[in-house]
């Protein structure tokens, strides 16, 4: 599950750095009947301000009022939602850093004693993470032993646990 908002990949025009974060509020701009609208982050180095467009040339008449809303009272469930809404991203040319913005809730490991235990992976948002970080943490092991019982068949799974996964998912693990 999500901590905090992941940080905002991108560089940074005044000082190069590539790290931004939200700072949760929210540019509404008018020109005649039509509205632009910008999510605000800040560069973790400088501090200089830059604008993600949420909402370009849009007339009013087409935008919900409750977004609207939203957007007013600098929503922070409104940042979250659209920092993860991939049209955004695109039109940004952004990427998330999810490094240190989640955390592992488990069950207890009592369970883990057991000869065959299965698994099923749960996320409360999109994050993408490695499966074999998720078990390794999940089950008190090291990545390097993780990656040799995948490769022993000792971990099994229906979905390929190399590269990063965003979506639940299950995994048996035999001792």
């Amino acid at each position: 599950m999500p901590t905090c908002l992941p940080l905002i990949r991108r560089r940074c025009h005044a000082c190069a750095s590539e790290r931004f974060r939200a700072s949760g509020k929210f540019r509404v701009n008018a020109n005649h009947k039509l509205l632009d609208a910008w999510l605000l982050a800040l560069c973790t180095a400088c501090g200089e301000t830059t604008k993600l467009a949420v909402l370009e040339r849009m007339t009013v008449r087409s935008i919900r009022p409750e977004l609207l809303d939203r957007l007013h009272d600098n929503d922070p469930g409104l940042t979250a939602e659209l920092l993860q809404d991939p049209v955004v991203q695109r039109r940004n040319r952004i990427a998330l850093d999810w490094d240190d913005a989640w955390r592992l809730v488990t069950g207890g490991s009592d369970h883990l004693d057991r000869e065959v235990v299965d698994v099923s992976v749960r996320f409360a948002a999109r994050i993408p993470v490695r499966p074999v970080r998720l078990i390794a943490d999940g089950c008190g092991l090291s990545r390097a032993e993780v990656e040799r019982l995948i490769t022993e068949g000792k971990v099994v799974s229906a979905v390929r646990l190399s590269g990063k996964l965003s979506g639940d998912f299950t995994f048996t693990l035999k001792r």
